[in-house]
């Protein structure tokens, strides 16, 4: 049955999802937003029908089980296949990465080898690229060691040492001695696939490792912080430093829910807690790129109000739309491309965008340091903050029917304000300080009395609301209220009598435009746990983390949603926001370097 056991390959320029049999279910080209050329995850239950294009797998005979890990601290995933024979084979799944002629060589390329471990197993190489989701097969030619797939939007080459016949017919074959398989652009490769992929691995391997040496890891739960480290940075686009939410499109956040949504696009709001997350990790590179994504999508907006999602390219228009004849992950359409929040207001963007760029102001390391230009620019997104942070607005969870005054938006317009009164004090700039204070003192006088239900004693998700959402855990966060003010602890509480499923939380327990949410949001339970420990709870703030990190996949990858009962993943995948909440909260928890060296 189709599900989450998947492994991420990638090298920011292009990424691919590999289940735990070694078949490639998802490959979007030529970029994360791209057509997918191969779409089994998406094909929805069952057997596929025998001629079904958007297909890539390695089968063995007689299969009876498999095993995959990455290799240490790399993006390079390894499966086993087991037959009833005792016969294994090894696939080596990766897309090259690494420093080439004073620059990084990323090319739209997927590298297998495949090798026999034991025994002589049997297997078959099934390769049907598409386009139209599955709908097309391209046209084929082939060369004495290749074989070229000519589609509608681009032409594959797969380079390879095995007999290209065994390829094209998908004919069984004893594997006596290893194969490389190099599919990418229709170009030559200067030397044979052996070599190549034996050079590339060794370098996407040395790359991957060099750059994780580079990290400030916490003690504890190294392992899945760096697994959630390197995934972040395969959901960036380096080519503009934007930054995708997930890599997929259309997995229900639910079953049967409706809420299938196209997630491959840029929210800075998701952008910012993942530059913010590895920042703390000491990636400042990726973070320097995406605030220069955030300088022209300012420029972009020229004053005019800025949108929630962009195109990875910067696009502003995202129109949605449903595809026919593919039935979505096990059935449960409808697929949608595109996303209609681009259309939405969130007011909470502004804040984002600030808070995403302050950094720039006060880190030496910047290549690009902000100066009073950048602060300028970033005074038109403030007086946006200042205009906004009191009317009402699709939210953050982008409600798409009705609007109101969310508390969560007001709260990310203060911090907009707050943040530029920092910087221009920073710079020297006396009047502009005293401006951007005024107007953060301002709206936070005005959260301070809207948000706050008297009669209920907390604050709620909307101004003069009764409702209560996880999105109030963002205060002490952004440094809006001291975690142990008595109305935040009162807050707290009510969320976890409200919010609070055994371990997990949901973001709002009320009906929206679809009906009443059924799964947690992953990413909530690790605001949860962060407030936990801000107030001295660590005991039970560590056993919530541990439960949440064991609701992991195989791999250790988390999407957007967890069934609390059955504990499946549901939701995009793998969703940044919730592996940017399993590196905050390892920082949060960790013990000290210092306590054991």
């Amino acid at each position: 049955m189709t599900n989450l056991d998947l492994g991420v390959i990638g090298n920011c320029a292009i990424a691919a999802l590999v289940d735990a049999r070694a078949r490639v279910v998802w490959y979007c080209l030529p970029r994360f937003d791209g057509d997918p050329v191969f779409c089994d995850l998406l094909r929805g239950h069952g057997r596929r029908r025998p001629d079904a294009s958007g297909v890539y797998e390695i089968e063995i005979d007689d299969f009876v089980r498999s095993e995959q890990e990455y290799l240490a601290n790399t993006a390079v995933l390894v499966t086993r296949l087991y037959d009833r024979n005792g016969g294994v084979v090894e696939i080596q799944d990766f897309a090259p990465r690494f420093e080439q002629f004073g620059r990084v060589f990323r090319p739209l390329m997927l590298v297998r080898g495949v090798r026999p471990v034991a025994g002589v197993p049997r297997i078959r190489i099934r390769l049907r690229p598409s386009s139209d989701y599955g709908a097309n097969a391209p046209g084929i030619t082939h060369g004495s060691n290749h074989v070229r797939y000519v589609g509608a939007n681009a032409t594959m080459r797969l380079t390879t040492d095995a007999p290209p016949a065994y390829v094209l017919d998908e004919t069984p074959f004893f594997l006596e001695e290893p194969v490389t398989l190099v599919l990418g652009p229709d170009e030559t490769l200067s030397e044979g696939p052996a070599t190549v992929f034996s050079r590339f691995l060794e370098q996407t391997r040395d790359y991957w490792r060099e750059w994780i040496r580079r990290l400030a890891i916490p003690l504890d739960w190294q392992d899945a912080v760096i697994r959630s480290a390197i995934t972040l940075k395969l959901c960036s686009f380096e080519e503009t430093g934007a930054i995708v939410a997930a890599l997929t499109t259309s997995i229900p956040e639910y079953p049967d829910s409706g809420r299938n949504w196209d997630y491959r696009y840029c929210w800075p709001r998701d952008a910012y807690f993942v530059v913010r997350a590895l920042n703390r990790l000491g990636a400042v590179p990726v973070l320097e790129n995406y605030v220069r994504f955030l300088t022209n999508i300012v420029a972009t907006a020229n004053g005019r109000d800025i949108q929630p999602v962009y195109g990875i390219a910067l696009e502003r228009r995202l129109h949605e739309r449903t595809v026919d004849g593919i039935a979505g992950y096990r059935g449960m359409g409808p697929v949608r491309v595109g996303n209609q929040a681009f259309e939405q207001r969130q007011h909470d963007v502004y804040g984002d965008i600030v808070l995403a760029t302050t950094q720039a102001f006060f880190d030496s390391r910047f290549l690009r340091p902000g100066d009073e230009k950048t602060f300028a620019r970033l005074e038109g997104v403030g007086k946006q903050a200042v205009r906004l942070a009191a009317k009402p607005d699709a939210g953050m969870w982008e409600l798409r029917n009705r609007t109101t005054v969310h508390t969560s938006s007001s709260l990310m317009c203060w911090a907009a304000c707050d943040r530029l009164a920092k910087v221009a004090r920073h710079l020297g700039l006396g009047r502009r300080w005293r401006y951007w204070r005024r107007k953060a003192t301002e709206i936070r006088e005005t959260i301070l009395d809207e948000a706050w239900n008297p009669r209920l004693g907390t604050f709620v998700a909307s101004f003069g609301g009764n409702d209560i959402d996880a999105s109030l855990l963002l205060m002490p966060e952004v440094g809006f209220i001291d975690p142990n003010d008595r109305r935040f602890r009162r807050t707290l509480k009510t969320v976890e009598q409200e919010l609070r499923r055994g371990n997990h939380l949901m973001r709002y327990a009320t009906s929206d435009d679809l009906g009443e949410p059924v799964n947690s949001f992953i990413i909530c339970t690790f605001w949860y746990v962060e407030c936990l420990a801000a107030l001295g709870r660590n005991e039970e703030a560590r056993e919530i983390y541990e439960d949440v990190l064991s609701h992991g996949n195989h791999l250790g990858l988390l999407s957007e949603d967890l069934d609390v009962e059955t504990g499946e993943l549901w939701g995009n995948f793998p969703q940044t926001y919730s592996l940017v909440g399993q590196i905050n909260s390892a920082i949060r928890l960790s013990r000290s370097w210092e306590e054991v060296l």
